[in-house]
């Protein structure tokens, strides 16, 4: 709308509306010849909806002795955005950000796949191409491959250690058959469970190659001793063997199970973790155990020839090697029994008991100064940034201090690309003061510093841009557990005070986190110093005047804030009408003046007669938890120094706030924290 244009005509905005509401409307007209003994009938059918800016331009608002005012006399008419308080750029370019999340229960690695098969069949514009900014199926690739070739690496290490210490390859051979028998019968548990292969089950299985191979080598040793104890027959050692250690086995197998199957049954966070852990531990060694009795006799009886005695073996480097390692070996047993022989005196016997306690001392002390946490952080591939000038700084005065950033961001190497968003942070969510930046790293390959080395490297060269406050932060990693890998707190008004001390409070206690070491930075996302203009309306003005309140405010509205007034069709789906003036119609306070109502009597007259604006300050927005006046905190650790989450929780814990303020942990810092499931692709439309 032109508001000028509108008070020549002297047009209000209510007119202009219901001529736009009376002539873009749907209508069944009904049917001709129904009942009517015709030899035909006929639909009668309205041309319906406008959908064009022509056919909305043509729109008739008054028609006097053949002059007719038109919609596109009096305002502008243009196809065009939902909303435009954000600017979007990929690399610089205009872009579009779209963040795609899966459901509860569904397999991120396949979700993922069938996007990029879908993708890979849209048909693009020359001018217009897309990229992943964030992609976990790269950090979920990556920590499967080095999971994988750990499994690898510790088969070939197990098989060594049987080998020096059986020296004996078909003894060896045992115990490393039933590895591969125990993982694989896990894997088809693991199908009826309904778990996948991920990193936790993938862990799991790590840790079972070294357990499930005991089971194998306890039978094939006391085999391989009865055998060198003089017993020829493969066979009957092993029924020997069998009688003797069957019990031991069963014990062993279920101590070692029960180990686990709690963990599977822990509630929480944590439940979510350990449950496919301990799950797939407690089938692994479980099937170890039934190998041991089972498969690993078998095949004693079938490989296991009598033993060579040392001095009958071949001279070669082999057998050199195993008589110089069973004389050190020989002398560490002897070793062994004078200091069992010695404890177990009845006169030493305080020594094992002392020994037990003061052990346990350390394990208790060791247990209070070590750092806790949920989970380790890790490198997940991309970076996130939080830009925040002064309250009320301009989206286009922001936009220049991002540009500002970018060209910093840009000189660092492990930077892959960089996606910006100005009028939205991810900290402190939309406002023309706020911008957030993707930042994808190159590949862990082709990169010599950490996701969280190149945060900190950011944030030292970013420090002297000046009225910016900006924070780097790692992408968390596990989605739905936090914006980033740091701390995130709630600061708390428990007074129901004034929110001007509140935001007193508030700053002392950010000037108290930055100056501890463990502390890289912080960012609050609560300031109640954003510049307002308060309007006072002028009632008996309005009343005189033949007007109503709801007059007045609605005009604003329709002319400031814009109003959704009517709907449209276009590419097979339904749009919105909505007007407002235009944007150098509503740029400063002045303005307000050529925007006009229409009093009882016809007179126009601007709307700044009803109403008084004066200039106030007040926070953009007010957020309550857990029922308090609150302030949200993300806190990210020193974590070149070597400070952890944890360090960080133990210095907030030191730092005095007034009576009747505190805070409460939200986001990764809570084992309690409920599991979401979060991003699996963005993709950048550039």
């Amino acid at each position: 709308m032109k508001p000028d244009v509108m008070q020549a005509y002297g047009l209000t905005s209510n007119e202009l509306i219901a001529a736009l509401q009376d002539q873009n409307i749907e209508a069944a007209p009904g049917e001709l010849g129904q009942q009517g003994n015709q030899s035909f009938q006929y639909a009668l059918k309205y041309t319906g909806r406008l959908k064009s800016e022509e056919e909305f331009g043509n729109i008739i608002i008054r028609s006097a002795n053949s002059q007719i005012l038109r919609l596109k006399d009096v305002a502008e008419i243009e196809l065009g955005a939902d909303a435009y308080n954000m600017i979007t750029r990929g690399d610089g370019n205009p872009a579009v950000l779209v963040q795609i999340s899966q459901t509860s229960g569904s397999n991120a690695q396949d979700i993922i796949e069938q996007i990029k098969d879908r993708m890979e069949g849209v048909d693009l514009p020359p001018d217009v191409s897309y990229s992943y900014q964030i992609d976990v199926s790269d950090f979920l690739n990556a920590s499967t491959d080095k999971v994988i070739s750990t499994i690898f690496e510790v088969f070939v290490l197990v098989l060594l250690i049987l080998l020096v210490f059986l020296q004996n390859f078909r003894a060896s051979l045992i115990p490393a058959i039933a590895v591969p028998v125990s993982i694989l019968g896990t894997f088809f548990f693991l199908m009826l469970f309904g778990f996948s292969i991920n990193l936790l089950t993938l862990f799991a299985l790590v840790l079972a190659i070294g357990m499930v191979v005991d089971d194998a080598i306890v039978v094939v040793e006391a085999v391989y001793a009865q055998m060198d104890n003089g017993e020829e027959n493969p066979k009957k050692a092993t029924l020997q063997t069998l009688k003797e250690i069957t019990p031991a086995i069963i014990s062993m197998t279920l101590v070692s199970a029960a180990v686990f199957i709690p963990v599977s049954f822990l509630g929480g966070t944590s439940g979510v973790f350990f449950k496919q852990f301990g799950l797939t531990l407690t089938v692994a060694i479980l099937i170890s155990g039934v190998n041991a009795l089972t498969l690993s006799p078998v095949l004693s009886s079938l490989l296991l020839k009598k033993p060579i005695k040392p001095k009958d073996r071949k001279r070669n480097w082999l057998n050199i090697f195993f008589m110089y390692f069973n004389r050190v070996f020989n002398w560490f047993t002897r070793v062994y029994e004078i200091i069992l022989t010695f404890l177990a005196k009845k006169t030493h016997r305080w020594i094992s008991v002392a020994t037990v306690l003061v052990f346990s001392g350390i394990l208790y002390f060791m247990l209070g100064i070590l750092p806790t946490g949920l989970i380790p952080q890790e490198d997940s591939g991309a970076l996130m940034a939080a830009v925040a000038l002064q309250p009320g700084t301009s989206m286009e005065e922001t936009d220049k201090v991002l540009n500002e950033v970018l060209e910093i961001v840009k000189e660092i190497p492990e930077v892959r690309t960089t996606t910006s968003l100005t009028g939205y942070s991810f900290m402190n969510g939309s406002g023309s003061s706020y911008a957030g930046v993707v930042i994808p790293l190159v590949n862990w390959n082709d990169r010599e510093r950490s996701a969280d080395e190149v945060s900190a490297i950011l944030q030292e060269k970013t420090k002297d841009i000046k009225n910016a406050e900006l924070m780097f932060f790692s992408v968390p990693t596990i989605m739905g557990f936090g914006l980033s890998n740091g701390v995130a707190m709630q600061l708390q008004d428990r007074t129901g005070g004034d929110i001007n001390k509140f935001y007193e409070v508030s700053t002392k206690f950010m000037e108290d986190l930055h100056a501890r070491p463990e502390v890289m930075m912080a960012m609050n996302t609560f300031d109640p110093r954003f510049p307002q203009k308060e309007i006072e309306a002028n009632i008996p003005k309005i009343k005189d005047a033949g007007l109503t309140l709801n007059d007045i405010m609605g005009t604003l509205q329709q002319f400031i804030g814009s109003a959704y007034v009517s709907n449209f069709n276009a590419y097979g789906k339904q749009y919105r009408v909505m007007v407002q003036a235009a944007p150098e119609y509503r740029e400063k306070l002045d303005d307000l003046s050529t925007i006009m109502v229409k009093a009882s009597n016809g007179e126009m007259a601007p709307i700044t007669e009803f109403i008084t604006v004066r200039d106030v300050t007040g926070p953009q927005s007010l957020t309550r938890f857990n029922l308090f006046s609150s302030m949200s905190y993300t806190i990210i650790p020193n974590i070149p120094e070597g400070y952890t989450n944890s360090d960080v929780m133990t210095a907030l814990e030191e730092i005095q706030l007034p009576n009747g303020y505190g805070y409460e942990y939200s986001g990764m810092s809570l084992e309690e924290s409920q599991t979401k499931n979060n991003t699996a692709v963005i993709l950048v439309l550039t």
